[in-house]
């Protein structure tokens, strides 16, 4: 315990047998209350756990008076002597199961109703939990959750600090650049009609500050981003925000590897460096995902030669059409009924692929297939030899454009990876995924957008492709993946003004898009600005990987639901019409 004047002396859990007979106040809460022949025991719990007090009639009636009266969740605080349990009555479940205490004196600091649920029941419903939210911090779970974000987020501070980063708040309210996803707006009353926005990143603000010579910044950065909500997305969410001067990307991602290795290790999870990287396009070939879970095997394999030249009309044109043809081998699930394997096709078009074909290597020793008689025996070899197909296996196949397939059978992969119990869950698998593309094309904008932001520099090998093949021009970026979760990502800044109006032309930005929306940014960059690259992690998402959480949510002391409310406090709430006028802002009905 601290030195802090306080109604306590020490933590609850925080007690052993080498405290027997010293005089000690404990204060919390009443966890529960058993009477037995007449003695009541209360298991008094604090944030760091619990400790057994006793209160017998015949030794203080006083005392044993106010515990009768005693019900869980009242707020209590005892004094008294530590002393050793009877030898029969040690609960080897608790820290404190060898030692008690009977108090010379109890006083009662707070009475507490019958709670809306039991704090220990598994089975209360997420939004009645999220209703009542400071019930649910006092679960062990939340609280412990809490406890070791704390201790990450200090162990982030003390490592960065060490190599002499500096901390730096970066503002809140901004100006809006409505590229990505959707801004927060905040209405001006001063000045009427105007907007700021809730930052989505610092990353504008950090590389000015690379501009003003702060060298090595880092913030645990609060963003915000208006956006459709899955388990582990929130609209206000933690990052933890990384830009460093006159470095390269292999500096970047060795720091990163220090820090990685620091919180992990306050997890109690013992990682190794140097951290494996691979390209993104290697990635994408062998996993069908730019966040691969390597865990386990199941690779893709490229069959577009082989479908190119075969009678199977289906494929043939679509890689003649440029798109190509992929497969992957799943073991073991030969014996799959004609309704099981209906329930794949449908799964793989939910996923997007317009079809799906396959090959089964019958336990028997015959090969089935509903595209046999497009291919040839040489051809059924090859697939095979490619496969390193067995009795029992089947090949499944899938021809499109390349990011349909790769979303399709990379998304099988996990399936069936988790399906057939193939996953080691006790692995921690890290791995740094580079080279990703500069631009991807979006079919909803009709035109390229930046993969990451508008800000990476461009692989120097690739600046000629800026205008003339934006799908093959490689970006100097990078993201850390951990068990196929991306917890990170990150690249080297474009740092000159000539090369960043480049890039925004790339995008399809005007002159006068690019002045109203990042002139001061340009015009910063003329005055002498250091190469830089940096980084930001998903503090929330690290923790939760950590925890073994479900959702980001069990991670965040007052987190959103799946709407983007606060159920506790129903936010959002609607404004009073005299704070509408002074915003001069109109509500348009919604239609129903």
């Amino acid at each position: 315990m601290s030195e802090l004047t306080t109604m306590k002396t020490h933590w609850a859990a925080s007690l052993s047998e080498e405290d027997i007979s010293k005089e000690i106040q404990l204060s919390g809460w009443v966890s529960i209350v058993r009477d037995l022949g007449g003695i009541k025991f209360v298991e008094l719990r604090d944030r760091s756990g619990i400790f057994q007090v006793v209160s017998d009639p015949n030794i203080n009636p006083e005392v044993h008076s106010v515990f009768q009266k005693l019900r869980s969740e009242d707020v209590i605080t005892v004094k008294g002597v530590v002393s050793k349990r009877p030898e029969d009555t040690y609960n080897e479940t608790l820290k404190t199961g060898t030692i008690e205490m009977y108090p010379v004196s109890v006083e009662v600091l707070s009475k507490a109703d019958v709670l809306p649920f039991q704090l220990d029941d598994e089975t209360v419903s997420e939004d009645l939990r999220l209703k009542y939210r400071y019930l649910d911090i006092r679960r062990g779970k939340i609280l412990n959750n809490l406890s070791l974000r704390h201790k990450i987020t200090k162990t982030i501070r003390d490592y960065l600090d060490s190599i002499d980063f500096m901390e730096v708040e970066t503002p809140i309210l901004i100006k809006t650049t409505p590229e990505g996803a959707r801004d927060y707006l905040v209405p001006s009353r001063v000045h009427p009609n105007k907007f700021y926005a809730l930052p989505q990143s610092p990353q504008i603000f950090k590389q000015l500050l690379m501009v003003g010579g702060v060298e090595r910044y880092f913030q645990i950065a609060r963003c915000f981003r208006d956006e459709d909500l899955r388990a582990d997305r929130q609209p206000e969410f933690t990052q933890v925000d990384i830009e460093m001067s006159f470095v390269k990307q292999d500096d970047v991602l060795s720091m990163m590897e220090g820090l990685i290795k620091n919180i992990f290790k306050t997890a109690g999870v013992e990682v190794q460096t140097p951290i494996k990287r691979i390209k993104y396009k290697e990635a994408m070939d062998r996993f069908g995902s730019d966040k691969p879970d390597t865990r386990f095997g199941l690779e893709l394999f490229d069959v577009s030669d082989i479908m190119e030249k075969s009678s199977f009309v289906a494929f043939s044109d679509v890689i003649k059409n440029g798109g190509t043809a992929r497969a992957i081998k799943i073991p073991g699930i030969a014996g799959y009924s004609r309704k099981d394997m209906d329930d794949i096709r449908n799964m793989a078009i939910s996923f997007g692929a317009k079809g799906l074909a396959w090959v089964t290597y019958c336990e028997d020793g015959s090969v089935k297939s509903p595209i046999l008689k497009y291919l040839t025996e040489a051809e059924m070899a090859e697939i095979q030899k490619r496969a390193e197909a067995q009795k029992g296996d089947i090949v499944f196949f899938v021809a499109d454009k390349a990011s349909v397939v790769f979303n399709v059978l990379g998304r099988f992969r996990l399936y069936f990876g988790k399906k057939l119990n193939m996953i080691d869950e006790s692995k921690h698998d890290l791995l740094w995924v580079t080279d990703f593309p500069m631009f991807e094309y979006s079919e909803e904008e009709g035109r390229y957008m930046a993969m990451h932001h508008p800000f990476t520099s461009p692989n120097p090998e690739d600046v000629d492709k800026l205008e003339s093949d934006k799908g093959n021009c490689r970006a100097l970026a990078y993201d850390i993946i951990y068990n196929g979760n991306e917890i990170g990502g990150g690249s080297v800044r474009i740092h000159t003004p000539e090369m960043q109006e480049k890039v925004f032309h790339a995008l399809g930005l005007k002159e006068e898009e690019i002045q109203a929306k990042f002139g001061f940014m340009i015009n910063a960059f003329r005055y002498g600005t250091p190469p830089h690259a940096g980084i930001a992690l998903g503090l929330d998402r690290v923790v939760a990987l950590l925890t073994n959480s479900e959702s980001i949510r069990d991670v965040i002391a007052f987190p959103k639901n799946s709407q983007a409310k606060c159920l506790m406090t129903d936010a959002p709430a609607e404004a009073d019409e005299s704070q509408l006028q002074e915003l001069r802002l109109k509500l348009v009905p919604v239609k129903k």
